[in-house]
């Protein structure tokens, strides 16, 4: 059990590390993708 929650908390922290880099990367994307679809209304 203890294994279990040392896990857990492990990959709570791994998480809280790299949630605003996920964040980053999903910003980006959006952006890919709205700059497309506008480029494909006025093209």
């Amino acid at each position: 059990m203890q294994a279990i929650h040392n896990g857990y908390r492990g990959l709570s922290l791994l998480f809280d590390l790299n949630w605003d880099r996920l964040l980053y990367l999903a910003t980006i994307a959006i952006a890919l993708m709205m700059g497309a679809f506008i480029g494909t209304l006025y093209g």
